[in-house]
């Protein structure tokens, strides 16, 4: 039988006490701390790549770069390198409430790069050899992602004062047509003279990595494994797409995608969902034995112990829709990889530690590959009750935790685009709330905040050998403290951050205390 356990979903940018935003410094390793001592064995992240428009960490600008905007200033001045005069932050930088992204990354962006230049000048001997010795280990993404960074800082500035904005400024549109192509003289062209800048790029590059590696050590010598997050699909505006075009499907005359990636129209969407980014052409993906795909899942479990990754039903069928569409109503499902994707990257990597995001619709065939694969899927208990009259239906609901037939799933009250659970109960009609105290025998008078302890007791008690609550449930959080409502941009998504109260050791102490009951704290 597999070992029962039991973690907490925060991500970095949502931790306290640092200027703007959540960051790999202190309050990381006091949070590990505080897992500890909560009797908790897992802490779940979002993805770690740097963000784009829209600060989602969904849409990410490389898939195998670490964002720049969570490493902590302290850390950098402490190892000297970093001036201690150019960390401090300006008067409209907080070290509390919500991150404001755009303020975040017009301070910070620039900091980092000068202390990049900073420890350009000043790092140690034994510093340059480890600077050294990251990038030839990290070669086969890093030149890729510092060119790209470095040629789109420039013509985002140049586009920026030509009053071009959005899509109409990305890099195959707005940059010159030979270094668009990724052409290798044009590229070379560029890195020689750049250097510097290029440089900078890859020195911030290596603060992240130096940091997070500490964090995780910290974190793994306390028992406690990170569960990483892989977005299935990159962005188009990414390193990803523009060092690797031959791997998506793109019309290599025009540089523009023949197609993008969404779901079809379904109950909550009359016209489905637009996501926008390029799809992979699995052919030419095949014919290279998927080595793409391997190197992602070996450049992410060299940052996590365990890969979520998400929308994993695009791996057995994807929702393919024509490039310029206005919505996805005219996509077609197409096949995709299948098992032969996870058999190869098994071969290469040996036994993969993934984690299925298998949420909506799934077909048969999606858990075939998922169980084929033996991954385990999840289950969000949000999702298990309507407002509709109790049927025989409703009572097979596969997120009910009676219907756990199989332990091998991940339970939880609510997902980063959940509302939170206290909110989800706040704004629930009457006859959903009588069906959850009808299904847990509770009063229907509960409060939102008790309806929530109902939700996650009954996810630590369920058969599920895996149990994560988001932060904001744990403290029994409102709407207000929701981290991402999804199809939607800016606000209030990703912004959240936990304060100083929720280090609080009594709550630490209940969550330990029903991890003992549910035996989920076997360290």
């Amino acid at each position: 039988m597999a070992q029962r356990r039991s973690g907490v979903l925060l991500h970095i940018t949502s931790l306290p006490g640092t200027p703007g935003i959540g960051t790999m410094g202190k309050n990381a390793f006091r949070f590990a701390d505080w897992l500890k001592s909560a009797g908790q064995t897992l802490w779940q992240v979002l993805p770690l790549g740097p963000t784009g428009y829209g600060d989602s960490p969904y849409a990410s600008f490389s898939t195998f770069a670490g964002n720049p905007l969570l490493i902590d200033l302290d850390d950098l001045v402490e190892r000297g390198w970093a001036d201690p005069a150019d960390t401090v932050p300006p008067d409209y930088i907080k070290d509390g409430g919500p991150v404001d992204f755009g303020s975040v990354v017009w301070w910070k962006m620039p900091l980092l790069y000068k202390c990049a230049s900073y420890f350009h000048r000043n790092c140690s001997q034994q510093d340059r050899v480890r600077y050294e010795a990251f990038k030839n280990d990290n070669a086969s993404w890093l030149n890729n992602f510092a060119d790209f960074t470095s040629i789109k800082k420039f013509y985002d500035a140049k586009a920026q004062a030509e009053g071009v904005s959005g899509l109409a400024s990305m890099w195959n549109q707005f940059w010159p047509k030979d270094l668009a192509a990724h052409d290798p003289a044009a590229v070379s062209r560029w890195d020689g003279s750049h250097t510097q800048d290029i440089e900078e790029i890859k020195a911030v590059q290596f603060f992240f990595y130096t940091q997070w590696e500490a964090l995780r050590s910290y974190v793994n010598s306390l028992g406690i494994k990170i569960i990483g997050d892989i977005p299935i699909f990159v962005a188009g505006d990414s390193a990803d797409v523009w060092a690797s075009q031959h791997l998506f499907q793109m019309d290599r005359s025009t540089l523009l995608q023949k197609t993008c990636a969404g779901v079809p129209p379904d109950y909550f969407s009359a016209t489905g969902q637009l996501w926008g980014n390029p799809l992979y052409d699995w052919d030419a993906m095949r014919k290279d034995n998927y080595s793409w795909w391997v190197d992602r899942i070996r450049s992410m479990l060299r940052l996590v112990d365990i890969v979520r990754i998400d929308h994993f039903r695009g791996f057995e069928a994807y929702w393919q829709i024509p490039y310029g569409s206005p919505n996805a109503i005219k996509g077609k499902w197409v096949k995709g990889p299948g098992k032969a994707l996870f058999t190869e990257i098994k071969k290469r990597l040996g036994d993969l530690p993934i984690i299925a995001e298998d949420l909506g619709v799934i077909t048969e065939e999606v858990e075939e590959l998922r169980n084929g694969c033996g991954f385990p899927g999840m289950k969000i208990l949000q999702f298990a009750f309507n407002a509709e009259e109790w049927t025989e239906e409703s009572a097979l609901n596969k997120d009910l935790p009676s219907n756990y037939t199989n332990p091998n799933v991940i339970v939880y009250t609510g997902t980063h685009d959940n509302d939170t659970t206290a909110g989800f109960f706040a704004s629930a009609d009457k006859a959903l709330i009588k069906n959850v105290a009808d299904y847990f025998d509770v009063s229907e008078e509960l409060t939102p905040g008790e309806l929530t302890d109902v939700l996650i007791d009954a996810a630590f008690r369920s058969t599920a050998n895996t149990c994560i609550i988001p932060m904001q449930d744990l403290f029994r959080l409102g709407s207000g403290s929701r981290m991402n409502t999804p199809s939607t941009l800016g606000g209030t998504n990703w912004a959240w951050r936990m304060g100083e109260e929720h280090f609080c050791m009594e709550e630490a102490a209940r969550l330990k205390e029903l991890s003992v009951q549910s035996a989920r704290n076997l360290f």
